[in-house]
């Protein structure tokens, strides 16, 4: 095992080091941008390391994402962590390249281009040394004479183990594929065609072992040789089959859960790329069904997968024994004419669950919207009319779903089933004729029920494949808006933004919006400028487009025409994350959220998870100054109390303190307050005001007359 020291990369050589990691680990092919040989950051600021790999590495179509470990856990991180770049510690940054964990360690990648073992207990020790240094001092001696020389080294390493549980160890990143490349990519990289391949290859196999093992037994039957050798034979054949079932289970668990991973990880991408107005006109009921029908495609997908694959297989088989081994084309034919008809039927079934399934989403958005607004229609709506539009889509639905079951029924019984009728009446016929040889029969017998098996799978492939059609209507676009994450800022050019000779920190020209290209102009011909500290009200009547104007300025909107510029620098240069991380806004009332988490949670989610001390400690300084002192002291967790929905209850004025201090807490620029002071009383009022002022930068607040 080598030393890590030596295998690791100076700092000056770091954009060389991330180039050679990339090609290495098979994340890119050359030939690369020269910005990862160009100038490389700060090593000393892990921030800024992390920056400049996120800036290099998007046009890539890779991300570099940041890891701590706790200490306990540490090995456990560093064993999972590769392809990844490990910061050692020392006087002089310097960076090892890890490509994985192997039999002997974990391969490193050296400066001459060599991949090297190092030990993963010895890099663990090399990456503690300084943390775990004062304790050792300390409880070494305790050691040395309480316990005998082989056991001190397991005790040592417990006590140790539990001193410094709650201590992190960064100085890792993960470079992977972003979740918006190419999905069959990914699938490459992470092994999963290589073992649906290997899957498929074990699926002939098998095919083949029943064959075979149906020729030996039937054959040896027939001709009067079935002795001890023919007998050992088949046993040998179905033995086998046992351990390679069994491979074929742990390669479909492994697919499995492989591809479903990763799918999950682009939707939830692709969620975070939709725009406001995407989804702005659906209710609680669509976004559950989306979820539900995820689920759904993962599911159908890879199980309707397996069964497509082996109804290609077994049908493959049958007519090759019918016709190859039994001479039988009539029986081949009708083989294939009913799997003709099976697909007709699949069609109309294919039909009636997609107007099941319309229904079966009208009726699920209608349950949730009811269930989300139930005190509203408590409040408003006569009892007495409640249940009028329920009897009308549950009627309406249950015969969508009468349809669909007699459909189901024809394609996943009776379509399988008919054709042993119809195979075995050949056979029957054959059988009656008196001039067809028994081993024919036998083999006509093996290919009809052959047949029976790949029709059986066929119509569970066929099931799966409309359900996964019909899934993919909700599904299909977050799936494909992972895509617009590969348009992001190019590299080297979204770095600080600053503000030249004294200018504004934010320059509006000849600002315009509208929602649609045809539709009006909520906003046109706006100049503003908005120099470091200043405090502006923003104020005018109710659909002037002040808040439009408020997600604009803060990057949740893009502009229909003008320019804005922050620092200097406008959106696309300096990036659309590196804007919204310098203009912070806290939206009207009705668009912001607490989540169902600790009130923790809620106030620190824009600043980081899980916080330091430090930051718990501005969190609740914050929210004394906002006038939240005596909700915390109520609340029997203080800041780890569950809060939201169905937590803590909290009132109008308290949730609008917690926007504010969410937004101060971020630490940005900039902060834009929307209608934040409107459900304050006048005391809660000059609080909250006194603190936003003395904490904001510079600020914008927006306000009715």
């Amino acid at each position: 095992m080598s030393d890590p020291q030596p295998l690791a990369w100076p700092a000056d050589r770091l954009g060389e080091a991330v180039e050679a990691l990339v090609l290495r680990a098979g994340l890119a092919s050359p030939p690369l941008p020269r910005q990862l040989a160009g100038d490389p950051p700060d090593a000393t600021r892990r921030d800024a390391v992390g920056r400049w790999l996120e800036a290099s590495l998007r046009p890539l179509g890779l991300e570099a994402e940041a890891v701590e470990a706790a200490y306990p856990e540490l090995a456990s991180m560093l064993a999972r962590a590769g392809p990844a770049l490990l910061a050692l510690p020392g006087e002089s940054p310097r960076f090892l390249l890890l490509l994985g964990r192997g039999l002997l360690g974990l391969r490193c990648l050296g400066p001459d281009l060599r991949i090297r073992r190092v030990g993963l207990e010895r890099l663990r020790h090399h990456l503690t040394a300084e943390l775990e240094a004062p304790h050792r001092a300390a409880l070494q001696p305790l050691l040395d004479e309480a316990l005998p020389e082989p056991q001190r080294g397991r005790a040592l390493q417990a006590m140790l183990d539990d001193l410094l549980a709650d201590s992190p160890v960064g100085g890792c990143w993960i470079l992977r594929l972003s979740p918006a490349a190419n999905f069959f990519r990914q699938m490459r990289l992470n092994g999963l065609l290589r073992r649906a391949g290997l899957l498929f290859g074990l699926q002939m196999l098998m095919q083949g072992l029943q064959v075979l093992g149906w020729f030996l037994i039937v054959r040896g039957a027939l001709a009067g040789e079935l002795d001890r050798a023919w007998v050992l034979a088949w046993a040998l054949l179905l033995f086998t089959q046992i351990p390679v079932r069994m491979l074929m289970l742990w390669l479909q668990s492994l697919l499995t859960v492989g591809a479903g991973s990763l799918f999950k990880q682009r939707l939830l991408y692709g969620t975070l790329q939709l725009s406001p107005e995407e989804i702005r006109h659906q209710g609680n009921g669509q976004f559950m069904s989306r979820v539900m029908e995820s689920e759904a495609v993962e599911t159908l997908v890879l199980g309707g997968g397996f069964a497509g694959l082996a109804a290609l297989v077994e049908l493959g088989s049958a007519v090759a024994v019918l016709v190859g081994g039994a001479d039988d084309w009539l029986t081949a034919g009708l083989l294939s004419g009913w799997t003709g008809l099976t697909l007709v039927v699949a069609w109309r079934f294919a039909r009636h669950s997609k107007d099941w399934r319309d229904g079966h989403r009208l009726l699920l958005n209608a349950l949730v919207e009811r269930m989300v607004g139930h005190r509203t229609r408590l409040a408003q709506e006569n009892p007495a009319s409640w249940h009028d539009e329920e009897d009308q889509l549950l009627d309406s639905y249950g015969k969508l779903e009468q349809r669909l079951d007699r459909t189901q029924l024809q394609l996943s019984h009776v379509t399988s089933r008919g054709w042993l009728l119809l195979g075995f009446s050949g056979l029957v016929l054959a059988l009656a004729s008196g001039n067809t040889d028994p081993a024919r029969l036998a083999i006509m017998l093996g290919g009809v029920i052959l047949g029976y098996r790949g029709l059986a799978d066929l119509t569970l492939g066929v099931q799966s494949l409309v359900g996964v059609i019909n899934a993919w209507q909700q599904v299909g676009p977050l799936f494909r808006a992972a895509r617009r994450g590969l348009a992001h800022t190019p590299p080297g050019l979204g770095g600080e933004a600053h503000t030249p000779g004294g200018g504004a920190l934010l320059s509006v020209r000849d600002l315009g919006f509208r929602y649609r290209s045809e539709g009006r102009w909520v906003l046109q011909d706006c100049r503003l400028s908005i120099q470091r500290g200043e405090r502006l009200l923003l104020e005018g009547a109710s659909g002037g487009g002040k808040s439009t104007l408020a997600a604009l300025l803060t990057g949740l909107r893009a502009p229909s025409s003008g320019l804005m510029l922050l620092g200097g620098l406008d959106r696309q240069t300096l990036g659309t994350e590196r804007w919204r991380e310098r203009v912070i806004s806290a939206p009207q009332f009705h668009e912001n959220h607490v989540l169902s988490e600790t009130f923790a949670f809620n106030l620190l989610m824009g600043r980081g998870w899980p916080p330091e001390p430090e930051d718990l400690a501005e969190a609740e300084q914050i929210c004394e100054e906002l006038g939240l002192g005596a909700l915390l002291a109520r609340m029997p967790g203080g800041l780890q109390q569950m809060v939201g929905e169905s937590g803590w209850q909290l009132s109008h004025g308290e949730r609008s303190r917690l926007y504010i201090a969410r937004a101060l807490l971020q630490r940005a620029e900039m902060i834009v307050l929307d209608e934040s002071f409107a459900a304050l009383d006048p005391e809660n009022l000059r609080r909250a005001l006194r603190c936003v002022l003395a904490r904001a930068p510079t600020l914008l607040v927006i306000a009715h007359p």
